[in-house]
């Protein structure tokens, strides 16, 4: 199986909201909320893969990314090919409340985002729908 690499970002707001984005996929991702991310390029290491999808899904220049929080594995498809991806998981700080994402339809349309979304810690809590990484309330409750 192939592996993908990638970097994502835990943004936060000064409410401790959480940016996620929609992804309508079919199986076997299924429809699913996730941070924004994706995969590296070729010699780029995790953060900097991070911090220029950041850029490009939010069109934000002015937010750095900070500490690795957590790294998981997942088997997912990805442009209709099932891949091991292994990602890592950086924190964003934001000054401002439900900051809006920039004009990116290009790049949501290219990537498949659908949406975008501040979520609180009690909407990710009672979430109905998917929210990749799995326990991410949890992962931003311990930061504090």
């Amino acid at each position: 199986m192939k592996r993908r690499l990638a970097g994502r970002v835990i943004v936060l707001d000064p409410d401790e909201r959480v940016l996620l984005f929609r992804y309508d996929d079919g199986p076997p991702n299924g429809p699913h909320w996730s941070t924004p991310g994706g995969g590296l390029n070729p010699g780029e290491s995790y953060r900097e893969g991070a911090q220029r999808e950041l850029i490009e899904e939010t069109g934000w220049t002015d937010v750095p990314v900070g500490q690795e929080l957590h790294a998981r594995e997942i088997i997912m498809d990805y442009a209709g090919t099932m891949v091991h991806q292994q990602e890592r998981l950086f924190l964003a700080r934001i000054a401002e409340a439900q900051r809006p994402v920039l004009d990116v339809a290009g790049m949501h349309a290219s990537d498949g985002i659908v949406a975008w979304h501040w979520w609180t810690l009690a909407e990710l809590d009672t979430a109905q729908e998917a929210v990749w990484p799995e326990g991410l309330a949890d992962l931003i409750r311990s930061l504090r």
